[in-house]
């Protein structure tokens, strides 16, 4: 456990070895690959193939075909969820937080939206997208969109389509779209069909038990944080009640900034000085974009490379370099000067990127000079 000074402070170090071990990046975990998919609280996953390198550089001995199993099982799903974008979380996450994610998603929509959508009761949209997927049968967006707007008048097929299969029924991205090596477009389904029951109702006025529990998972997979990390993680508005609902379970600290961060009395802090290994990090890896402040894990010079679905590597915890695949080949840019020895870490860990992506077929790395 890391120390603490005098005035509960913890340093931009403390809190990036702390955010290293809550998301796998410190060790390697040992367990399930459904239970580090619940604990991370789902991976973002627009692009379908980054949650495989997410887990592969956080579980050990991972094996994609676990991943893909699940999906075909129906214990994870690919949905609309945090942040207004495609996550994979299980089935039980799905349908236990998708009504508390509601009015977030319908304010995102609106706010991108607003003029098209003027003057339509979303409501009654909801219900004809609900009529028109009760068949079972799965379709694309776009389908669900020319349906629709062949019923009514209004905005054109694509804002429809996207309004119902993304915000206004809970709808489910069909495998194969998410299984490993496959590329396949997008086909939906409502998830109560896809997962045989409806999503749990939303909780009685004047209580959050689903925000409660969110506060917990967050602080499990990300703390020590502020509020205002819960919020970026997960887009919901209305959550300051849910902290202060929990509040006498949990510990506070703060930043160097002044901050206070609260966490979990018993979750993991470590040392400081704990090495932290080289890792790779996926495009839109949620161990950066789950942060509003995100100094703990990368400068704010780099601060957009995530946003803009740079693949990152880690090196002594924090974002160092970029990395892409070329011709079988990783090809990692470093953002700073890396040592010898930096360098021969990364080299390293490239390799066995590599040979996860190819199944052992290339291990071919190249690392670029270092900026000037």
């Amino acid at each position: 456990m890391t120390t603490i000074d005098s005035g509960g402070r913890l340093s931009s170090r403390a809190l990036n070895r702390a955010a290293l071990a809550r998301q796998l990046l410190l060790d390697r975990a040992d367990m399930p690959v459904l239970d580090a998919v619940a604990h991370l609280g789902g991976l973002q996953a627009q692009e379908p193939q980054e949650p495989y390198i997410g887990l592969w550089s956080r579980v050990r001995a991972f094996d994609p075909a676990t991943l893909s199993r699940l999906l075909l099982d129906r214990r994870v799903v690919r949905t609309t969820l945090m942040r207004r974008t495609i996550h994979l979380v299980t089935a039980e996450d799905a349908l236990g937080w998708r009504a508390r994610h509601d009015a977030m998603l319908r304010q995102r929509m609106l706010g991108a939206y607003r003029r098209e959508l003027e003057g339509i009761d979303l409501d009654e949209l909801a219900a004809a997208g609900r009529e028109l997927t009760a068949d079972g049968r799965p379709r694309t967006q776009s389908e669900i969109g020319s349906a629709l707007a062949r019923r009514r008048p209004g905005p054109g097929p694509r804002v429809l389509g996207e309004a119902v299969a993304s915000v206004l029924v809970p709808m489910v991205q069909l495998p194969p779209r998410g299984l490993w090596r496959e590329s396949a477009g997008v086909r939906h389904l409502p998830l109560a069909t896809w997962l045989g029951r409806e999503p749990d109702p939303p909780a009685p006025e004047g209580t959050d038990p689903v925000g409660e529990r969110l506060v917990r998972r967050y602080l499990a997979a990300y703390g020590p944080a502020a509020s205002a990390d819960l919020r970026a993680w997960c887009g919901l508005a209305g959550l300051p009640a849910a902290v202060a609902a929990v509040r006498a379970e949990l510990v506070s600290f703060h930043d160097e900034r002044g901050r206070e961060l609260l966490d979990l009395p018993d979750a993991p802090r470590p040392d400081p000085d704990t090495p932290a290994p080289v890792r790779f990090l996926p495009a839109f890896d949620n161990a950066i974009l789950g942060y509003d402040d995100r100094s703990r894990i990368v400068d704010d010079a780099h601060r957009g490379l995530s946003v803009a679905g740079q693949r990152v590597v880690l090196v002594d915890g924090r974002v160092a370099a970029t990395w892409a695949v070329e011709a079988s080949t990783v090809v990692v840019n470093p953002l700073r000067r890396f040592t010898r020895a930096d360098r021969a870490a990364v080299a390293e860990e490239a390799g066995a990127v590599a040979g996860f992506l190819s199944d052992g077929q290339s291990r071919r790395v190249r690392v670029a000079a270092s900026p000037r």
